[in-house]
């Protein structure tokens, strides 16, 4: 067994400033070693700020904040952070349930590509948002000021395309959109880099996946509950799936078997975080193991949330949050293996 530690992050100020304050959080922390192992030493820094500048140009500012704060050159930190033109990374998975009452996901991959920070965020140029960090700027998952929830759920590389990654479109559409209607529009403009799902919320009680490859988008709609895992079920997408998918259709059936249960946020929240459920995984060493739980009740506005094995549960009012009230938790502290 090893210890998981996350870092809770609260930041009001502009752009830049978020940006600034990360990369300075971001100091001697390991995962910076290990994104330079994985991502590339340069990137088309002109390709990727024409489409921050398409469709969230504050981001480049918080760019230009990380870069200072880390003190390193902005291109530099563009090839680290921005999400773009990212080599492939296997496994991945991740489990979530959306009904029209709440949003409840496990994040699941290792714990080495893991940035371990918890942000909440209010700029003056984007909504409000708390979410949890992937390659600093981009977010595994998160909510906005608005209602609007959103996770990311690996599917395969078929079709790997230079673009930008899921985690990046993820911050964008958190920072920009107000509704799944807005959410599913982004993602269909924007340069997927490869094969995601991606779960999606909104306060009017609208709710979705969109199955996104590089070539195409197929989006899922249900009335009243959906579940999203790590494979495409639209028949026309059907070919892109990796060819060993038993886990995520055993944890998708688990999912579906929960559809007529009635369970209120907290108990739903507690299929996903016990781990003893089926639902939390626990193959870490394979890049398949439950790092965090994260959820959002659309009726009272709360945030649940907490890492691996933790006795610490954050249970945000993020109307309260959004209004000026800091959480007084700086740390969350887990146990995986």
């Amino acid at each position: 067994m090893a210890s998981l530690e996350v870092q809770v992050l609260q930041i009001r100020e502009d752009s830049y400033h978020i940006g600034l304050e990360t990369g300075k959080a971001l100091q001697r922390n390991s995962i910076l070693t290990t994104l330079e192992m994985i991502t590339k030493s340069e990137i088309d820094y002109d390709s990727m700020k024409s489409i921050y500048e398409m469709y969230a140009p504050h981001l480049l500012d918080e760019l230009q904040g990380l870069s200072e704060g880390l003190e390193i050159p902005l291109k530099k930190a563009a090839a680290l952070f921005s999400g773009f033109d990212v080599p492939k990374t296997e496994a991945m998975g991740c489990s979530t349930i959306i009904s029209k009452d709440f949003y409840v996901r496990n994040y699941d991959f290792g714990p080495l590509f893991y940035d371990g920070f918890f942000s909440l965020v209010q700029g003056d140029q984007a909504f409000a948002s708390a979410g949890y960090n992937l390659q600093a700027i981009g977010r595994h998952d998160g909510v906005n000021e608005k209602g609007l929830v959103i996770g990311l759920h690996f599917v395969s590389h078929y079709d790997y395309s230079v673009g930008l990654s899921p985690w990046t479109s993820i911050r964008m559409i958190l920072d920009r959109c107000s509704t799944t209607d807005e959410a599913i529009q982004m993602l269909k403009e924007i340069p997927h880099a490869a094969c995601y799902n991606f779960s999606i919320g909104d306060q009017n009680g609208n709710i979705a996946v969109v199955e996104a490859t590089p070539t195409k988008i197929v989006v899922r709609r249900e009335q009243d509950f959906i579940s999203c895992v790590n494979h495409f079920q639209d028949k026309e997408l059907q070919q892109k799936n990796r060819l060993f998918n038993d886990n995520s259709i055993k944890r998708n059936n688990y999912l579906q078997n929960l559809r007529n249960s009635n369970l209120p946020h907290r108990e739903m929240f507690h299929q996903f975080s016990n781990s003893e459920s089926p639902l939390f995984l626990t193959d870490y060493d394979n890049l398949f193991g439950t790092l965090h739980t994260f959820s959002y009740s659309f009726n009272d506005k709360k945030i649940l949330t907490t890492i691996a094995r933790s006795d610490q549960l954050l249970d945000i009012n993020f109307n309260e949050w959004i209004k000026g009230e800091d959480l007084k938790v700086t740390n969350l502290t887990g146990i995986i293996g």
